[in-house]
């Protein structure tokens, strides 16, 4: 194959899809400078601050259920339309909320887009970006939604002094970016692999060449059509043993990811540092740092993703993030949690997170399943990792304040250590590998995650 790839396309193809991520990022983090504003005017207690914090989260749990079952009938593209629709008029009715019921009603929709997002945008970048690329291909959709997080704490930090209703228009800014999201997706194409799996396969291939060349989409066509032989599979498929295999790898990334506190610090980081006696002012200008310093080292990852790997950036990351929460569990318990020691210790978890697991994760999950079951299976680890989040974020602030610091911190830490544990023993390397050869990997070879992958072919 000596077709060049079309990078500037591919670059056009993945970031569209990846602007849905932006979405997600703006939608789980605008609420972290609303909240405070929300305890006002609804007289929440901590329980039902974290049913509103979390209410985004449930809605996000069907979302990604109901986008993986239809996604294989329907297309990416049309289901990201969809999304881009439902994003636009969900910020529009949160910020016109009249009372806490219609607030909930109106966040637990635009769960429903968050959901499916989380799901297809992934698949869509995944499915239109060759071996060589997926990996920093992948990485854009964490950039945007990292980009999505800090461009809410910002609008957060600008917006915060309009008054009573400044959380109104927090959530109303929202509409912005969807209509962009809508617009770029009308450019875009429907995947090769879709169009190939529904029968319209010159489409597919028109798309393949306009990617890699004629050679390249040659090539690719034959991998599709050799991994669509068999009958699209159903939900009893996930059972066979191959399958199996990668249907739990991605079950337990998801659970442990959320459950090593990744969400508690991007909703409830004014929380925490009011905790460790910040003022307000103070507490907001902190999640601008922390939005910067995620979107700097995500960015870090674009480079190193494809160089290094995924397992070792998961390892790596994982035994960071357990080192920096064991840090902040004995600076309670010495009396030390206050000041700027709370910053650098929150700065430094996030950026073992944003550098290696964050990436790696939403890089991973639709990589390890086979093309003919990829949207069903990706149902399992996205539904789990949003159940997951729900759980913790409505959680956080009883724990905190219940269970107290150190143990809430002395959680997330072990946590953090069972995920590094974790990948040393059951994840893969899938680095450079075309989707069809991971597939062969998984139903053909023993689980081997210290061994690179090694194709048939």
């Amino acid at each position: 194959m000596t077709d060049k790839t079309n990078l500037p396309y591919v670059l056009f193809l993945a970031i569209t899809a990846a602007t849905g991520g932006l979405l997600f990022g703006f939608d789980i983090a605008i609420i972290s400078g609303a909240g405070h504003f929300l305890v006002q005017h609804f007289g929440l207690n901590d329980l039902s601050l974290g049913v509103a914090f979390s209410s985004l989260l449930f809605g996000c749990v069907i979302g990604s259920a109901v986008a993986g079952r239809v996604t294989d009938r329907l297309g990416r593209r049309r289901i990201l339309l969809w999304v881009a629709v439902l994003f636009a008029l969900t910020s529009a009715a949160t910020g016109l909320a009249w009372s806490f019921q219609s607030f909930l009603a109106a966040r637990f929709l635009g769960g429903l887009a968050v959901g499916a997002v989380s799901l297809v945008s992934p698949m869509y970048v995944s499915e239109i970006s060759p071996p060589t690329l997926r990996g920093r291909m992948g990485t854009l959709y964490q950039m945007s939604i990292v980009t999505g997080i800090l461009a809410s704490y910002c609008i957060n930090y600008l917006l915060r002094d309009l008054g009573p209703d400044s959380w109104r228009w927090m959530f109303i800014s929202g509409v912005i970016p969807s209509v962009i999201f809508f617009a770029l997706l009308l450019l875009a194409p429907e995947t090769p692999r879709y169009l190939a799996m529904a029968g319209r396969r010159d489409e597919a291939f028109a798309i393949m060449e306009r990617i890699g060349g004629r050679a390249s989409a040659e090539f690719a066509m034959r991998e599709i059509s050799a991994s669509l032989t068999t009958q699209r599979r159903a939900w009893r498929d996930l059972l066979q043993p191959g399958i199996r295999r990668a249907v739990m790898v991605g079950f337990w990334l998801a659970i442990l990811i959320h459950f090593s506190g990744i969400n508690t610090v991007i909703d409830y980081a004014p929380r925490i540092f009011q905790s460790a006696g910040w003022n307000m002012d103070a507490a907001y200008l902190s999640t601008v740092v922390i939005g910067l310093t995620n979107f700097a080292f995500t960015a870090v990852s674009f480079w190193t993703i494809d160089r290094y790997g995924r397992r070792p950036l998961y390892i790596v990351g994982s035994l960071g993030m357990a080192l920096t929460l064991a840090a902040l569990t004995i600076a309670v318990l010495l009396g030390q949690f206050h000041g700027p020691l709370v910053l650098v210790l929150i700065l430094a978890y996030l950026v073992c997170f944003c550098s290696c697991i964050g990436p790696v994760f939403w890089t991973l999950v639709p990589e390890i399943f086979p093309n003919n079951i990829r949207g069903t299976a990706m149902i399992v680890p996205v539904l789990t990792q949003w159940v997951a989040n729900a759980v913790v974020v409505l959680l956080f602030p009883a724990a905190l304040h219940g269970l107290g610091q150190a143990a809430t911190f002395g959680f997330l830490a072990v946590v953090s250590l069972a995920q590094a544990l974790f990948t040393i023993a059951f994840v893969p390397e899938t680095k450079n590998r075309p989707l069809e050869e991971i597939e062969e990997f998984w139903t053909s070879k023993p689980l081997a995650p210290t061994k690179p992958l090694v194709g048939a072919r």
